[in-house]
């Protein structure tokens, strides 16, 4: 590409690969505990297992599986870092229906990092907020928007 071409390149995050201890116990968790819909479970052999799932509404969804993630445990790769999502926030239209949040909280004063229990339903949109982690450790922030629409 010349310097003085400045073409627009689209992205769209479609996948989150998530890596997972235990695919079984996963994809019962974001399927029973999160209500993700299952879209794909494909395992052609014991070494390999995709499942993909997908929020309700969403137009991104979760990879986890077997020989196409990340492993699990730290001393089978070469980061640094934890192999875990750190966290990963998602908007959803009603924090209170969800059955894995650790507590709706909301901030009192925006811009000071304190966060109050409790819903911001008075101060609207994207002040409310709920976390959850699944078994392996993998935590997520529910960002509430939209529950006014419903």
């Amino acid at each position: 590409m010349s310097s003085t071409s400045k073409a627009a390149v689209m992205f769209s995050i479609e996948v989150i690969t998530l890596p997972v201890s235990d695919v079984e116990r996963a994809l019962r968790f974001y399927v029973d505990r999160v209500g993700f819909t299952l879209d794909v479970d494909y395992s052609p052999n014991d070494a390999f297992r995709v499942v993909q799932l997908t929020p309700p509404g969403s137009g991104c969804s979760i990879q986890i599986g077997r020989g196409s993630t990340p492993p699990r445990d730290r001393s089978a790769i070469s980061i640094s870092s934890s192999p875990t999502l750190r966290p990963c926030t998602a908007i959803c239209s009603n924090v209170e229906s969800k059955s894995v949040k650790s507590g709706i909280r909301f901030p009192l004063m925006p811009g000071t990092g304190v966060l109050h229990p409790g819903s911001s339903r008075r101060t609207g949109d994207y002040a409310s907020f709920a976390h959850f982690s699944d078994p392996d450790g993998n935590s997520w922030v529910l960002q509430e928007r939209g529950y006014r629409n419903l």
